[in-house]
């Protein structure tokens, strides 16, 4: 039985559609970098901004696996993912979230660090995150939460999605101050700007309009 490559989406590659395929790889491809730099920040005790923010922050203060913890505190941002941005971008949101939560529950069994300078793992580690988003977000996906809201505001409005969410992200680093030191939450707001204005830089919708 022949199947019809049309009846499984359009297919056809061009300067402004993504194929199925193509899709498919980015989402991996921004979650693998993406689960990395998470992977860091674990490592050296830091955190981030967002719901992988505030999922580091309850991870911390409960000692729940941080996979399970993110999974659930962007379940409520589906609501504005599918009524805002259509049911192809919460497919594909919710997809690399759950994808994100199962690497980083089993990533301790497959990569695991010695040794991390704290500066080189704080920038290294939001470059990564930065280079990650990126790619979800030019396949019309995030990593949830206020990634979503982010990148709402971006095509609603033409605001930047990295400033967007870089305001958000310093409220979310304010609770940091409950689990961590301030050494640490110092190396956390560094890596934090560092892929907030990665993404302030790089993400602009008049560069790139592929869907």
């Amino acid at each position: 039985m022949r199947v019809q490559l049309g009846s499984l989406g359009d297919w056809t590659s061009s300067a402004t559609n993504h194929t199925p395929l193509e899709d498919a790889q980015g989402l991996f491809t921004g979650v693998v970098i993406s689960a990395l730099s998470i992977g860091i920040l674990h490592f050296l005790g830091l955190l981030t901004g967002g719901t992988a923010g505030l999922a580091f922050v309850i991870t911390y203060a409960t000692g729940w696996n941080f996979g399970l913890v993110f999974f659930v505190v962007n379940l409520p941002f589906y609501l504005l993912a599918i009524g805002r941005m259509g049911l192809g971008f919460t497919l594909k949101t919710f997809a690399a979230i759950a994808l994100l939560s199962l690497i980083t529950a089993v990533q301790p069994q497959l990569i695991t660090f010695a040794f991390v300078d704290r500066l080189t793992g704080a920038i290294l580690a939001g470059l990564l995150l930065g280079f990650g988003l990126l790619a979800l977000f030019r396949h019309r996906a995030s990593l949830g939460g206020i990634g979503i809201l982010a990148f709402f505001c971006q095509e609603t409005f033409g605001w930047r999605a990295g400033y967007v969410q870089l305001g958000f992200d310093m409220a979310i680093l304010a609770l940091s101050f409950t689990v961590l030191t301030p050494d640490k939450i110092a190396y956390s707001v560094l890596g934090a700007l560092v892929y907030n204005l990665f993404l302030a830089i790089n993400h602009r919708t008049d560069r790139y309009t592929a869907r």
